[in-house]
C-alpha cells in the first residue's frame, strides 16, 4: 500500500463520512477468498443496521466483536464480495503482517455519531 501524503483540505475531509456504530451479528464468511467475518453493524436510527465484510478473523472471535463500538465510512458504494453485499468500511490499523486493529472510540458514543 503507498501512501500519498498531500496536503488535504478541510473540505475534501468533510466528503468522508466517519461514524460509530456497534457490531451486533458477526458470521463466518465461507465464501470469502481469505478467512473472514460477515458482520451486521448498528449505525444508529439514521442510517439503521448495515453490513460489512472483514479480514478479522485472527486477531478476534465472533463472540469479542458483538457488542464491539467501531468507526466506519458510511459513504462509500456498497460493494459486492462473493455473494454478500458490504454496505460499508470497518476501519482498522493494518500492520506489517497484513493483520488489522480495530478503530473505536475510547468511550461510547450515540450509534451514527460522525466523526469531525
Amino acid at each position: 500500500m503507498t501512501t500519498d501524503h498531500s496536503p488535504l483540505s478541510w473540505p475534501d475531509f468533510e466528503k468522508v463520512e466517519l461514524r460509530a456504530g456497534t457490531i451486533v451479528r458477526v458470521e463466518d464468511f465461507a465464501k470469502a477468498r481469505k478467512p473472514a467475518y460477515q458482520l451486521w453493524v448498528d449505525m444508529g436510527p439514521e442510517l439503521g443496521i448495515k453490513r460489512s465484510s472483514a479480514q478479522l478473523t485472527k486477531l478476534y472471535t465472533k463472540e469479542e466483536l458483538v457488542g464491539r463500538q467501531v468507526q466506519c465510512v458510511t459513504n462509500f458504494p456498497p460493494k459486492q464480495i462473493a455473494g454478500f453485499m458490504s454496505e460499508l468500511l470497518i476501519t482498522g490499523f493494518v500492520l506489517p503482517d497484513g493483520e488489522v486493529i480495530l478503530v473505536q472510540p475510547d468511550r461510547p458514543v450515540p450509534n451514527g455519531t460522525r466523526l469531525g
